[in-house]
């Protein structure tokens, strides 16, 4: 358990949160949210007590054992798998390493054989002889062979030691455990796995993540950091985000009788509450769900950019036809005979191992990049209209001295007023004098923000998006996910957004060493096919 009782910080004079009282209990999955810079990683350093607050405390019981995600993956680079892994659980292999001391002594005495009797009983005490196979157990549920629990993490790549790290945190059963984006670079399976991990795990565990369909499967709480105010919430972020809007379109209603209101609400929670409970946590949060009333739901006063997509032109029968299809980089051959098909219907998530085979489609499709000229041809329908999403945006701001309005006017008709622009940017929560920012000083998400308004000034019919919520807060990857799911042309996209996936494309393209698998139907179809025929 922890308590939180009056915490407020300040950094140079703002206010990032205050009067902040929160108990975070057992048996309980707790998901942080907040627009970018609200302060989500710095509370996770408050409550694992790595900075102080300006005021207040955090209240751990003694003899509390709390394990974090570590961010530095180089930290580790001379030790082994194996010790990295343990050091998750810092007594059991401070005991080891003095073990180890011990028995190493060539003048070993009796004091030592009492310290040496003292020590393995505390080894044996924290499951110490099973410290290895648990720590294979970890390593190979997040998709890694146990063989190199014996090798150098300076070794291995930059996702495996994600994986090592993550591995860490959740090593030798702590009572809490804080984890800020755990899903960033694992793949699904490990994503899975990780889900019914923490779903299942009796402790205290509170993490920061961006994956709405993470949050939705293993969270009972909600812990909402909006304009100062941390406040928590039952329910997963599902229930938060549509509880929230309800509430919001209550309150402007103002007019409506109170019955009504409250009848309106009641069902709406008892509609989440008869959700299918597939796990532990999932049970304890319909039981959390049953007991909440109407007070207890979020009056969010969070933004959200409005993101929609209008055509000016319908597309025809013909979108696109690809044939043979390949690329050549550096003499590795990362696009191998792709052919597809798109009909007007299409939305098509594009899906593989291969970042950069993937961002080479792309590139192809919108005629960046050539395809190798001997293999293979693409054909865009004579309707089309296409607006690109590079997932490199930086061409666009760097050295631009111009500020935000001047650089989106350059992609505007001449019909397209001052005032329209305003307004338009205005929704893209760019409001005030922020519209004459300079654009080369523009955050990440910020800088995306500007790539959406500029695609949706184009009015195209075709959408091609190559990681389009990278740097995106779950406000604005929420708006991403309703403007691509309305959109009534044809999408073609790639993302990590499990959420996105599912409810916008209607056909998984995944591109493979051999060429491609092509289905229709949602993104959870296209993962049980293939695990049904063994695939994955």
């Amino acid at each position: 358990m922890i308590q939180v009782s009056n915490v407020s910080l300040q950094f140079g004079g703002t206010t990032l949160f205050k009067d902040v009282d929160l108990k975070f209990t057992n048996e309980n999955c707790y998901g942080i949210i907040g627009a970018n810079g609200a302060g989500k990683s710095t509370f996770l350093r408050i409550l694992c007590k790595t900075l102080d607050p300006t005021t207040g405390e955090v209240i751990i019981p003694k003899n509390t054992r709390l394990s974090v995600l570590k961010q530095d993956h180089f930290a580790y680079d001379e030790f082994t798998v194996l010790d990295t892994v343990i050091q998750g659980n810092e007594r059991l292999y401070q005991i080891m390493q003095e073990k180890e001391e011990l028995y190493a002594k060539e003048d070993f005495s009796d004091e030592d054989g009492e310290r040496a009797a003292e020590l393995e009983g505390d080894f044996a005490e924290l499951n110490g002889w099973e410290s290895e196979s648990d720590a294979s157990k970890l390593i190979q549920g997040l998709g890694l062979s146990d063989s190199i629990l014996y090798t150098q993490m300076s070794a291995l790549s930059g996702n495996e030691k994600v994986k090592v790290l993550l591995a860490q945190a959740l090593f030798g059963n702590p009572d809490i455990i804080l984890l800020d984006e755990p899903t960033n670079h694992l793949d699904i399976d490990a994503i899975r796995w990780l889900e019914d991990f923490l779903s299942e795990y009796f402790g205290t565990v509170i993490v920061v993540s961006h994956d709405r369909h993470f949050l939705n499967n293993v969270c009972t709480h909600i812990v909402d950091i909006d304009y100062t105010k941390i406040k928590m919430y039952v329910g997963n972020y599902e229930f938060w985000y549509e509880s929230s809007q309800l509430m919001q379109r209550v309150l402007k209603q103002q007019n409506r009788k109170a019955e009504e209101k409250i009848k309106e609400l009641q069902e709406f929670i008892a509609r989440f509450s008869a959700n299918k409970s597939k796990s532990k946590q999932a049970t304890s949060r319909k039981k959390l769900l049953d007991k909440i009333t109407p007070e207890d739901m979020p009056a969010s006063s969070r933004k959200y950019p409005y993101i929609g997509f209008e055509i000016d032109r319908e597309p025809g029968k013909e979108i696109l036809k690809v044939d043979g299809l390949s690329k050549t980089v550096d003499g590795e051959k990362i696009l191998n005979n792709v052919s597809f098909t798109l009909s007007r219907t299409d939305k098509v998530a594009i899906i593989g191992e291969s970042e950069q085979a993937i961002t080479a489609l792309f590139e192809i499709l919108n005629k960046d990049e050539e395809q190798d000229l001997e293999e293979g041809t693409i054909k865009w329908g004579g309707t089309t209209t296409r607006s690109y999403f590079p997932k490199d945006n930086n061409a666009f701001f760097d050295d631009c001295d111009m500020s935000i309005v001047e650089w989106i006017r350059q992609y505007s008709t001449s019909e397209e007023t001052e005032t329209f622009l305003r307004g338009f940017l205005g929704k893209m929560l760019f409001s005030g004098d922020d519209i004459y920012k300079p654009v080369k000083v523009l955050s990440g998400g910020e800088k995306v923000r500007c790539m959406f308004s500029r695609m949706m000034l184009f009015g195209s019919n075709v959408l091609l998006l190559d990681s389009p919520t990278n740097h995106l807060d779950l406000e604005s990857i929420t708006a991403v996910n309703n403007g691509l799911a309305d959109f009534k042309g044809v999408v073609i996209f790639t993302t990590h957004d499990h959420e996105i996936m599912q409810t916008v494309a209607n056909r998984i393209i995944e591109i493979t060493p051999d060429g491609c698998i092509d289905r229709e139907g949602t993104y959870e179809e296209f993962l049980e096919f293939k695990k049904n025929r063994g695939l994955e």
